[in-house]
């Protein structure tokens, strides 16, 4: 039996079990639930008055109080008059664990999982960023937010309000073959028309972010002898994605104005392209690209997967229209992001294509993950139907604007041994060095002085790889920190040259 517990036990049992992120309340009950259900505190003893642990831990009695009853109300505590309070033992039925020694394991015996693989992702090449990038002071890396930027109010707004009974009631359904209907109808009427598309519902189905929209569709398209056309440069998880399937990958060149247009087209079943903002070189493909693009796949009878890569954040001048937009005989599949511009940990996008693909495509994902997560959906419908989205569009277009302009300023003032694709929109710079630069080092060489930087070798083939290329995210960078950054950044530059 466990001990009772003194004020001091009590104290770091507080420290320890407890989150500080949380109310005090919260707290509180973090802490008993924990010390219940680990089985530290005894069965036969009560646990302290509000009084008493209000004064071993440091915060109001009422606190405690109201802890304690939502304690009650979930049955871990019973009440008993003029006794106090009681670990409800009905709570820790079924967790009694084994007091047996666990056998040793035979690894002899154990299945050969290297033959069972039918292929190995932790093989494959990927971005790599470390786990604590927020801790560096001079973080130019892709795809993750400034929490500065984010609209705290506005989100919580929208998700306190799905959590109304009405709501709930809605979005607590499994939803394996359908899409929540509010964002379904928000992504018709709000976020494709500034793209020039328009769909039906039955052309829209929600994902879990682009990358499981690029899963979902070599899923159910791509076989082992299909070929599977991919910017080089471009996407290394599309790429990934990709090959995981097919063994008939065919490597597209890019140019000043993105995916060039050539005869290697004509070998392919399906295209993926990202003509909006080129991944990783952040070209805009222009409008007579498109046509002509549109027109070869009609000619070579190829399908094209549009990833409409950050189109919602150029800087100047009119969009250009969408490949879909253009698109007169069915020959564009495109896929989109929701929480990219948002936060990236959010894991929303769509794809939108031809009835009988989505139908197959919600088919493929029930068998997946069944469906997206239903409260976030009817959330980020809130999300864009009270506008917040469109401010938000709009705050962060002005903040990528001045911190491009102030990193172009800083590495033509810093670095000008280096070039780079200028910046018209999206949240990263494109930069090759001289031949002799290892982009390689010089992210080892920059991240010893406190800076991050994406080496460029990823992005292409592994059979033509560019050492001495390497990408500038700066979404989530404060202003402020962009010269400073780059002026470390030259240090680890002057290292490299005078080895």
């Amino acid at each position: 039996m466990s001990a009772k517990p003194g004020g001091t036990m009590w104290r770091q049992f507080f420290q320890q079990a407890a989150s500080p992120n949380i109310s005090l309340q919260g707290q509180i009950r973090q802490m008993l639930v924990s010390g219940i259900l680990d089985g530290q505190l005894p069965l036969d003893a009560p646990i302290p008055s509000s009084r008493e642990l209000a004064n071993q831990i440091g915060v109001a009695r009422n606190t405690v109080v109201i802890a304690y009853q939502q304690l009650v109300d979930e049955g871990y505590l019973l009440s008993r008059e003029r006794k106090g309070f009681f670990i409800n033992p009905e709570m820790l039925e079924g967790r009694a664990a084994s007091t047996e020694e666990p056998q040793p394991l035979d690894h002899s015996r154990a299945p050969d999982w290297d033959a069972r693989f039918r292929f190995r992702p932790s093989a494959q090449r990927n971005i790599h960023k470390p786990a604590d990038w927020q801790h560096y002071p001079f973080p130019f890396i892709y795809g993750q937010f400034d929490p500065a930027q984010f609209p705290t109010a506005d989100w919580r707004e929208c998700c306190m309000k799905t959590l109304s009974v009405l709501e709930i009631g809605e979005w607590a359904q499994d939803m394996f073959l359908r899409d929540d209907e509010s964002l379904v109808r928000q992504i018709r009427t709000r976020v494709l028309p500034r793209r020039g598309v328009w769909a039906s519902d039955d052309e829209i189905v929600i994902t879990v972010g682009t990358q499981q929209a690029l899963y979902l569709l070599a899923d159910l398209l791509v076989g082992q002898q299909t070929r599977v056309g991919i910017e080089n440069p471009g996407y290394p998880d599309a790429r990934n994605i990709f090959s995981s399937r097919s063994g008939q990958m065919v490597n597209l060149p890019i140019d000043s104005e993105g995916l060039r247009i050539g005869p290697a087209l004509a070998r392919c079943d399906y295209v993926y392209v990202t003509p909006s903002h080129q991944c990783p070189t952040t070209v805009t493909m222009p409008v007579a690209r498109r046509e002509a693009l549109l027109e070869q796949a009609e000619t070579s009878d190829f399908v094209i997967i549009e990833d409409d890569y950050e189109s919602e954040n150029r800087f100047e001048g009119e969009a250009v229209p969408t490949l879909k937009s253009l698109d007169r005989n069915h020959r564009v599949i495109y896929v989109g992001s929701l929480s990219k511009t948002l936060a990236p940990g959010l894991r929303l996008g769509y794809v939108v294509a031809p009835p009988a693909l989505v139908r197959e495509l919600r088919g493929v994902r029930r068998l997946n993950l069944r469906h997206p997560t239903a409260y976030m959906q009817r959330a980020f419908a809130l999300f864009l139907s009270l506008g917040h989205h469109d401010s938000l569009l709009r705050r962060l277009s002005a903040a990528h604007h001045e911190r491009a302009e102030l990193l172009s300023r800083a590495l033509a003032q810093h670095i000008p041994q280096l070039t780079h694709v200028p910046i018209s929109g999206g949240s990263s710079c494109w930069v090759t060095g001289p031949d002799w630069l290892d982009a390689d080092a010089l992210c080892h060489e920059a991240e010893q002085r406190g800076v991050l930087i994406e080496p460029g070798a990823v992005f292409f083939s592994e059979r033509t790889p560019a050492r001495n290329a390497f990408r500038l995210g700066f979404a989530s960078i404060r202003a402020d920190r962009i010269e400073p950054g780059i002026q470390a950044l030259a240090e680890a530059f002057r290292t490299l040259q005078k080895q």
